[in-house]
């Protein structure tokens, strides 16, 4: 495994263990001042207190009991990616107690050893489907990410 792409394993396990605790500070850290989280189901988030923000207001006000874990990361120091498996259980009103799992791929832009943006691609659709959202709930989702 080269330097790179041992840093960027432990940068990015460093970030996704902050988000699995609810440290909002300590995964925002990971980035850039500038830097930016592009979040599936949330948007964008820009600079560090957003970032924070994102973690705290966003992820553990819908969901607890995350669990992260990370597969084949790669990175040169100018860019990464790893593959992902997510877990957590829902706080969304109307699914409450749901467990939902997915998988994923991590892209991240690298400037100075820290994140510059995180962007990642999933499968959104069946993820509502396991939180029992009703189709046209999960339809209406899937047509304003395609606007998007």
């Amino acid at each position: 495994m080269s330097p790179e792409t041992r840093s960027f394993e432990s940068l990015l396990a460093t970030m996704t263990r902050a988000i699995c605790a609810g440290d909002g500070a300590a995964a925002a850290a990971c980035f850039t001042p500038g830097g930016m989280y592009h979040d599936g189901f949330y948007g964008e988030f820009a600079g560090r207190e957003a970032i924070a923000r994102m973690v705290t207001d966003c992820f553990h006000r819908d969901a607890r009991d995350f669990a992260w874990t990370l597969h084949d990361a790669l990175s040169d120091g100018r860019i990464g990616f790893a593959r992902y498996d997510f877990r957590y259980v829902s706080r969304i009103a109307g699914s409450e107690g749901c467990a939902a799992g997915f998988s994923g791929i991590a892209f991240c832009a690298l400037e100075g050893g820290l994140i510059r943006r995180y962007a990642e691609q999933f499968e959104r659709a069946p993820v509502l489907a396991q939180l029992g959202f009703s189709d046209a709930r999960i339809v209406k989702s899937v047509r304003r990410w395609a606007k998007a």
